[in-house]
């Protein structure tokens, strides 16, 4: 089959790759019909070390079950799934609370020995743990790019605000204009937010952001951000602020406008190990810092309905869409900025 691999910086390939098997009673086989390119795959796009055998890509994706181990129950060949960015047993007891990237047994695609959604095809262990079957729905339908942010992104936001607490009434301040806050925006909209400052800066993004609920855009960085969003809220602060960019100047941005007493719900995947706690940043100001790789298999159930019943449309992040070849050149252009998120129909 063909599969997305990564070589080192820039260099990403279409390679031959041995066709997926079972190997467990517990597997499923999946045929890939949509997948995508996620921000966080550019960060190793950036700076992986080079190595001659390749990195295989991608853990966003949804599929038709092709063939399933002897103790698989809930799922046939056949039905349409979407499969979280982590596969997880769903018994150990951080599944059992909702908290699924730390299952007990599971991991994340692309590992060693793990395949990648950018692929025709993969092994899908745990596959009644992992995977979500989506109900009157084929591979034809116009819902595909929507229900496929359930995997990843849609989820994620979801997380960042739901970790922040945000309820009815709030403004909230969501940092970054990629996929990630921008689902943050709508689902910070569906809980209830009453003011939504989105601090972005490419014109096309942050009017979508607008279309899923931000009354507010700040374009202005560092200081001048700062000051413009605190003027915003009242001049003391945000309560809620959600983090969707993963670099240390974004989170420097997060504990310089959030409000004493408020809370920093941070998805975007941190690029640093070392970040300022002390009584200047997080202490003095008795601030909460929460969020996290996001257990969105605990969460596609819950988001769903709103997707199938057309309520939302969070597809509408894809702006780009491609074949499989055109893989490497859809890393490029989100790492140019020319796409904001790119779709792969297979």
């Amino acid at each position: 089959m063909k599969a997305t691999y990564m070589f080192g910086p820039g260099d990403v390939r279409i390679i031959d790759a041995p066709d997926p098997d079972l190997l467990d009673t517990t597997d499923a086989v999946v045929r890939i019909v949509r997948a995508c390119v996620c921000g966080s795959d550019l960060h190793p796009y950036h700076s992986m070390d080079s190595t001659p055998d390749g990195v295989s890509m991608g853990h966003e994706f949804i599929g038709v079950v092709e063939e399933i181990g002897s103790d698989v129950r809930t799922l046939t060949p056949g039905d349409l799934v979407i499969a979280p960015f982590a596969y997880s047993d769903g018994t150990c007891e951080f599944c059992r609370e909702g908290l699924h990237t730390s299952c007990l047994h599971g991991g994340f695609w692309d590992a060693p020995g793990m395949g990648g959604g950018q692929a025709e095809a993969i092994r899908v262990p745990y596959a009644d743990g992992t995977l979500v079957k989506v109900p009157g729905v084929d591979e034809k339908s116009k819902l595909l790019a929507s229900l496929l942010t359930l995997s990843d992104v849609y989820g994620t936001g979801w997380h960042a605000a739901h970790r922040a607490g945000v309820t009815e009434g709030d403004t909230v301040a969501v940092i970054g204009d990629g996929a990630v806050g921008l689902m943050a925006v709508l689902s910070a909209k569906q809980l209830g937010a009453e003011r939504i400052i989105l601090m972005g800066r490419h014109k096309s993004r942050t009017d979508l952001g607008i279309e899923f609920g931000a009354t507010d855009i700040v374009a202005e960085r560092g200081e001048e951000g700062i000051a413009k969003v605190r003027e915003l809220a009242g001049g003391h602060g945000v309560r809620k602020v959600l983090e969707a960019v993963g670099h240390l100047p974004a989170y420097e941005q997060a504990y310089g406008i959030v409000r004493p007493g408020g809370i920093i719900s941070r998805v975007g995947v941190p690029q640093y190990e070392e970040a300022p706690v002390g009584f200047g940043s997080l202490f003095g100001g008795n601030v909460t810092l929460t969020g996290g790789p996001a257990p969105v298999r605990s969460y596609i159930e819950q988001l769903m309905p709103t997707i199938l019943d057309g309520t939302v449309n969070p597809g509408k992040v894809f702006d780009r869409t491609v074949g499989l070849d055109e893989v490497p050149d859809a890393y490029r252009a989100m790492d140019d900025r020319e796409a904001l998120k790119v779709m792969i129909a297979l």
